[in-house]
């Protein structure tokens, strides 16, 4: 049996080390959820008990600013955690590494760096924000 598919750009073995390095990645965002969703809670539950002023802390830090911040936080992780579990779609099929936008390879060193990118780096400069 040969090491590698017709249709898939990597060896098994590259696939393998892809699996290994998308599932620490999603192991890595599962826990950080769950740890920004703990902080979360706790600051709900720290305003609630404080009625008096409902914007500040004793210290005078904005305690809305903080509960919109972590809930950003938590809602970039989950975005995260959908990408990456995409990305472990993408390579179950056979066209992990390949841009979504113009169907080039995307370069070796940009999935080390983001392992669950879909486009190249022209593709994503490209797209509007």
């Amino acid at each position: 049996m040969s090491d590698s598919s017709p249709d898939a750009g990597f060896l098994r073995s590259e696939r393998e080390i892809v699996r290994e390095r998308l599932s620490v990645e999603r192991a890595g965002t599962s826990a950080q959820i769950a740890a920004l969703s703990r902080d979360y809670d706790g600051i709900v539950e720290a305003n609630a008990l404080v009625a008096v002023d409902d914007e500040h802390d004793p210290e005078g830090s904005s305690t809305a600013f903080e509960r919109a911040h972590v809930a950003s936080l938590l809602a970039q992780a989950r975005d995260h955690l959908v990408d990456l579990d995409r990305a472990l779609e993408r390579l179950e099929r056979g066209d992990y590494g390949q841009c979504e936008g113009c169907g080039e390879p995307i370069p070796a060193e940009r999935l080390e760096v983001r392992p669950a990118a879909n486009t190249c780096v022209r593709c994503a400069a490209a797209r509007p924000r």
